[in-house]
């Protein structure tokens, strides 16, 4: 399918929970897409949500909405479970796609995402909004042109809070539907933009913990994630933190930078702190004076920038598996007592490309 670039995309959008709410704000502020249809299981919903962001088409299903309205970009906001058929039946269709975190439930559904998307010569794009914002633009550039030295120590928190109602909804919790815990879920959005700062991990050490809350899977994980350039990091994650909050911290030779957020970050989410001696170099890694904060609609402008351009995905939406597979090898190591898993070892894994199902240490009292 070519791009018309002297009319807007025509973007569909698959699923109307409440993540698909800044998908369709984010269309609706870029002059270069068009929201022109809606399907969801619920017809209701999916009618409600169209007359809410003034969506001219509701249709029955994906498959209708593919073959009536032939969208350039399917935006997939569905439980993690029907991504995989969802994106290939769109890339069928002669579309790009645009998917939320997670992308997949197993790195296996996630290959034949992206072999589809090779076969058909379009692009995946996997909705991890907090690589995106002029800081983390301008922290990247420091730390891949060595301006702060070599990245020595790492920690990344997300410490969310999770009640019981959230666990009660019916595919959340399990191994069959939701694909993982926590890990997955929530603390993939930190790991990516961990990843993104610090490039390619290679070994991962991990524990999973349910503490607290009624499910299947881990309400609580930790580990410890070696980075080829030798850097070593510490990570927790967790629905059971009632002061919630998602923070990196990396200590690098010349000064430590750090972001603390819930959801989303801007400037002055970010600091940056000299280590002694270094002060005078601190005026020289200034944020830059225009910002743009952290989102949906910085990432989906730069996909829809590149779509219309012909060109690869922007940093900000590349990569689509480094953050899943940095997840896999986090089940992987709970599935062997935390011994520690390569990125080698990862890449031909018996049973966690295929599925992230792991023992859990169950730690909960009456």
């Amino acid at each position: 399918m070519l791009l018309d670039t002297d009319r807007p995309l025509r973007c569909a959008l698959v699923g109307t929970g409440s993540v698909a709410r800044l998908h369709a704000e984010a269309v609706a502020a870029d002059p270069a897409a068009q929201l022109v249809a809606v399907t969801d299981i619920s017809p209701d919903a999916a009618r409600t949500f169209a007359q809410a962001h003034d969506v001219p088409t509701v249709s029955a299903d994906l498959d209708a909405l593919l073959s009536a309205e032939r969208p350039e970009v399917v935006l997939i906001c569905t439980p993690p479970a029907v991504h995989r058929e969802q994106a290939l039946a769109a890339f069928a269709a002669g579309a790009h796609v645009v998917v939320e975190k997670p992308p997949a439930p197993s790195l296996a559904e996630l290959d034949e995402m992206r072999r589809a998307a090779a076969t058909a010569d379009r692009r995946l794009a996997v909705v991890f909004q907090q690589r995106t914002g002029t800081a983390a633009a301008h922290v990247k550039r420091l730390l891949d042109d060595g301006a702060l030295g070599r990245p020595l120590l790492a920690q990344c928190q997300t410490l969310w809070f999770r009640d019981a109602d959230y666990f009660a909804v019916p595919w959340r919790g399990k191994w069959s539907t939701e694909g993982g815990g926590t890990t997955l879920g929530h603390a993939i959005h930190q790991l990516d933009l961990l990843a993104f700062l610090l490039g390619e991990w290679a070994s991962v050490e991990a524990r999973l913990w349910r503490l607290d809350r009624e499910t299947e899977t881990e309400d609580a994980s930790t580990a410890t994630v070696r980075f080829a350039q030798g850097t070593v990091a510490q990570v927790v994650s967790s629905t059971v933190s009632p002061r919630q909050t998602s923070s990196i911290r990396i200590d690098t030779r010349k000064a430590t930078v750090t972001v603390d957020h819930l959801y989303g970050h801007g400037h002055e989410n970010w600091s940056i702190t000299p280590a002694p001696g270094f002060e005078p170099d601190a005026a020289d890694w200034a944020l830059p004076a225009h910002e743009v904060a952290s989102g949906h609609a910085p990432l989906l402008h730069d996909v829809f920038a590149a779509l219309r351009a012909g060109a690869p995905l922007p940093p900000t939406a590349d990569a689509p598996a480094r953050s899943l597979e940095l997840v896999a090898a986090m089940y992987a190591s709970a599935a062997a007592d935390g011994r520690p898993v390569t990125p080698e070892e990862l890449a031909a894994h018996p049973t966690h490309r295929r599925g992230f199902e792991s023992p859990v240490i169950d730690l909960r009292t009456p």
